[in-house]
C-alpha cells in the first residue's frame, strides 16, 4: 500500500514540475530561431512595408532578427535620415538575451525609398510611418518595446505621447526632451571645453552659412565629434563611422536637424516637450552618457517626469554609448527589459 501511495505521489510531483516548466519555460535556441509561420522567412527576416502618405504610397525596409511572443523590440535610428547600420552591435547582445528585435530604415533612409519631396519630412508624418510599420510587424502592447537613439529618442516619445496604449515599454536613448535646452547646453557647456581659436573658426564658417566648407567638418571632427560623439580609438571606429555617414541622407537631415550635430538649427529647433513627460504612462528607461552630446543631467532629469520611468548612466560613453561603453550600455538596457517583461508575466 504504502509503494502505492509514493508512486502516485511521485506522479503527482512529476506533473507539477511539467506545468511548472511550461509556465516558466526559459526560451532555447530552437525556440529563438523558429520562425515557422513567419510571412518574412523567405528573405532571412526582410520585410518592405508599404506607408501610405500625403504624397502617395512608398515602401520602408525592415529586418526581424530572432523570435520572442513576449519581446519584440524596434529599433528607431538617428538622424533624421540616419540608418539602422549604427546598431549592427546589436547583434552581440539581444540575441543571448533572447530578444526580439526590429532594425527599420525610416522613409527616406538607405534601404528604404528615397523621395525628394520635401513636405515629407514633417514629425508628426514620421509619428504615423512608426504605427504603420508596428501594425504591419503585429506589435502590440503584449510585446511591442519602442527604442529610440538620438532623433530616434525625438521620434519615440513622439510616438508615446499618442500611441502608448499600444506599448510595453519605452526606452529613449541620447535624447533631451528640448531642441532648445540641447542648444543652450552646446553652446554654454560643450562649446566652452574648445580651444577658443577652434572654436572662433566654427563660429565664423557658421556665420558665413559656409558649411559647405571642408574645413569646417574637419574642425568638428577632430574637436567635437571624437569628444562627444564616438570616443572609441580611431583605428576602431573608421568603417564603422564611414559607412552610416556614405549613407546618410543629407538633404533629410540637414532640413531638420540642420547641419551639424553642434546644437540643431532646422525644423526641429523649437521642438519641446518637458511640460509632457508625465503623461507618458508606459515603463521608460532613459540612457545618457558623461561625454554625449546630450546633457545626461537633463536625461536623468526626464526619467523622475515619467510616472514609471528609470536612468541609466554610462560613464566613460558619449553620443554613441552603445560602442564607447557598452557593456554598462547593453547591461542595463537588457536588465530594464527583462524587468518591465516580468511584471507582465
Amino acid at each position: 500500500m504504502k509503494k502505492i501511495i509514493y508512486l502516485f505521489l511521485m506522479c503527482i510531483m512529476f506533473l507539477y514540475n511539467c506545468i511548472g516548466l511550461s509556465r516558466n519555460h526559459i526560451p532555447t535556441l530552437t525556440d529563438y530561431f523558429d520562425y515557422s509561420g513567419r510571412d518574412d522567412i523567405l528573405f532571412g527576416g526582410v520585410k518592405s512595408i508599404p506607408i501610405t502618405t500625403p504624397k502617395g504610397t512608398f515602401r520602408v525596409w525592415t529586418k526581424r532578427i530572432g523570435n520572442n511572443p513576449r519581446i519584440k523590440v524596434l529599433l528607431l535610428h538617428g538622424g533624421p535620415g540616419g540608418t539602422h547600420e549604427y546598431f549592427q552591435c546589436f547583434d552581440s547582445y539581444f540575441p543571448k538575451a533572447g530578444f526580439e528585435y526590429y532594425y527599420y530604415d525610416q522613409l527616406g533612409s538607405y534601404y528604404s525609398d528615397q523621395p525628394r519631396d520635401s513636405t515629407l519630412w514633417e514629425l508628426e508624418r514620421f509619428v504615423e510611418e512608426v504605427e504603420q510599420v508596428r501594425k504591419a510587424l503585429n506589435l502590440d502592447k503584449e510585446n511591442f518595446y519602442l527604442y529610440g537613439h538620438s532623433w530616434g529618442g525625438l521620434l519615440a516619445i513622439e510616438y508615446a505621447l499618442k500611441y502608448q496604449d499600444n506599448l510595453k515599454g519605452l526606452i529613449i536613448s541620447n535624447m533631451m526632451t528640448s531642441a532648445p535646452e540641447y542648444e543652450k547646453y552646446a553652446n554654454e557647456v560643450l562649446a566652452k571645453q574648445m580651444d577658443p581659436n577652434v572654436l572662433a573658426e566654427i563660429r565664423t564658417i557658421e556665420a558665413n552659412n559656409d558649411f559647405d566648407n571642408p574645413k569646417y567638418m574637419e574642425l568638428l571632427q577632430k574637436h567635437y565629434y571624437s569628444e562627444h560623439f564616438n570616443r572609441l580609438p580611431s583605428e576602431k571606429k573608421s568603417e564603422y563611422e564611414t559607412r552610416p555617414l556614405n549613407h546618410l541622407n543629407f538633404d533629410v537631415y540637414t532640413l531638420m536637424q540642420g547641419p551639424s550635430e553642434f546644437g540643431i538649427g532646422g525644423k526641429l529647433a523649437d521642438w519641446d516637450r518637458t511640460a509632457d513627460l508625465h503623461k507618458i504612462k508606459v515603463p521608460t528607461l532613459t540612457i545618457g552618457a558623461r561625454y554625449d552630446t546630450m546633457d545626461p543631467e537633463h536625461m536623468e532629469w526626464m526619467s523622475k517626469q515619467i510616472p514609471q520611468g528609470k536612468f541609466l548612466y554610462c560613464p566613460t560613453g558619449s553620443h554613441l554609448t552603445f560602442l564607447d561603453d557598452q557593456e554598462t550600455y547593453f547591461e542595463g538596457l537588457i536588465k530594464f527589459i527583462r524587468e518591465v517583461d516580468n511584471q507582465f508575466k
